[in-house]
């Protein structure tokens, strides 16, 4: 079975002054489709840079990414853009929904720039909502929602399209630890109904025990691959 995300050998360096910061020394990484897996670690320990690589926001100084077996830097600009609209997901700890557009209309965003038919787009962002516990929320503006239903909103917007894997950067650091166990729930269960893939950047042990692994981080490496006794 092809793996939703396998990266090989990933480095990313930064000049400093005359000299340089090895952020992510060599990190090998498999993640199976339908794993929910945590990496976690201090700050400054290289896992927002690592995270970084995997979308494809910046390029890996050596190594690669693959995407469901394509490799994400052997593609020109275009086609990398295309293949992170439709294969990837981002769940960030700031909710980033559009103030003026209702929670429907906030999923519909990456629909239509994956390029799904215009007359899909509203029925599947419908199903996203209520996937998430949402549907009679569909027409409210982010202000008349609680954190906890924003983060929601924005779990439903990352994963309506289907994506490969969802990729998220502290998405509980904004919650407070009821809401935030509730949102890892509800990732949890549409890892196990849906068949969706989390990769979830966390500083919180808490939150890491809720996955199916755990990849301690420290210094750009992983210190281990440990399954998690919750899960």
């Amino acid at each position: 079975m092809v793996a939703a995300l396998h990266a090989t050998g990933v480095w990313k360096v930064y000049p400093s002054g005359e000299g340089r910061v090895d952020a992510v020394r060599g990190v090998d990484l498999t993640v199976q489709a339908g794993e929910m897996v945590a990496i976690t670690g201090p700050s400054g320990c290289g896992k927002t840079s690592l995270l970084n690589v995997l979308s494809g926001l910046d390029a890996p100084s050596a190594g690669s990414v693959l995407v469901q077996g394509d490799s994400l830097f052997d593609l020109d600009d275009d086609r990398r853009t295309r293949l992170r609209g439709e294969r990837l997901g981002f769940v960030f700890q700031a909710f980033n929904l559009l103030p003026v557009l209702t929670a429907t209309e906030n999923v519909e965003i990456p629909l239509l720039l994956s390029g799904r038919p215009g007359h899909e787009v509203r029925s599947v962002a419908w199903e996203a909502l209520a996937s998430v516990g949402l549907a009679d929320r569909a027409d409210h503006l982010p202000a008349m929602l609680s954190g906890g239903q924003q983060q929601r909103v924005a779990v439903a917007r990352a994963g309506g399209h289907r994506p490969s894997i969802v990729l998220c950067d502290e998405p509980t650091g904004n919650l407070d630890s009821v809401t935030s166990d509730d949102v890892l729930s509800l990732m949890a269960t549409l890892c196990r109904e849906e068949g969706m893939t989390f990769l979830i950047v966390t500083h919180d042990d808490a939150v890491a025990s809720r996955c199916d692994r755990i990849l301690r981080m420290r210094d750009g490496l992983f210190l281990g691959d440990d399954a998690s006794e919750e899960a």
